[in-house]
């Protein structure tokens, strides 16, 4: 089945975004972390910290089939996928249950919001962040839905890393450089070919004709 284009009013950058960001930094985030964050986090935390900074996060995980790609890409490091829904996680936790799954990877379910806050008051550092499953969020009253512009920003950013997005809403991709610029950070678009899509998002776009638009934030 073909996916559909974004459709959108908004045909560039939220004109609020700067005045967004910016209010997120200066006030700080006051939302408490759910006991089952605490919980998902702590199962964790032992393999984070043995991980000794060569960590990789894959916020958004779905299936755990990009973490699996990023596992053997990074044979060196640990890289967590992580994701809320016990659906999607299923099909990786099963790979990983039958020896299928590179060893270096974990697949956690928790609620990236809550994740980001509890690792970044943990100190944890990343080595790269991906986030190759974003949820566009196209209607323009609701750009604080959008990760870049939610109060959580300051947390996600606080785990550093090198940053890679990828989406099919090159405004989206647009955004999220400008949001990351905006707080001194390195960020470049650019549209790619995928040779070998690291997520079904990518093949189901690809498949589709959409052009694929990735954003890379230097460390």
């Amino acid at each position: 089945m073909l996916s559909r284009i974004v459709s959108s009013r908004q045909l560039a950058p939220h004109p609020r975004l700067a005045a967004i960001v910016a209010r997120h930094f200066e006030s700080p985030y006051l939302r408490s972390p759910a006991a089952s964050g605490h919980a998902a986090f702590a199962r964790v935390a032992a393999r984070i910290a043995e991980a000794d900074g060569r960590l990789i996060l894959d916020a958004g995980c779905g299936t755990g089939a990009s973490t699996f790609a990023l596992g053997r890409r990074f044979p060196q490091s640990f890289v967590l996928g992580v994701d809320k829904s016990d659906a999607r996680l299923a099909t990786g936790q099963r790979a990983i249950g039958e020896g299928t799954a590179p060893a270096n990877v974990a697949l956690l379910r928790c609620d990236l919001v809550d994740f980001w806050q509890l690792a970044a008051a943990a100190g944890v550092r990343c080595n790269h962040q991906f986030l190759l499953y974003p949820n566009p969020w196209p209607k323009p009253e609701h750009v604080m839905r959008r990760w870049h512009a939610h109060p959580v920003l300051p947390a996600l950013l606080a785990l550093g890393g090198e940053i890679e997005l990828r989406t099919n809403w090159r405004v989206y991709a647009d955004e999220f450089a400008q949001a990351l610029r905006g707080t001194g950070r390195s960020a470049s678009v650019e549209a790619f070919t995928v040779a070998e899509p690291m997520t079904p998002f990518e093949r189901k776009y690809a498949a589709s004709g959409h052009a694929l638009w990735r954003c890379r934030v230097a460390a």
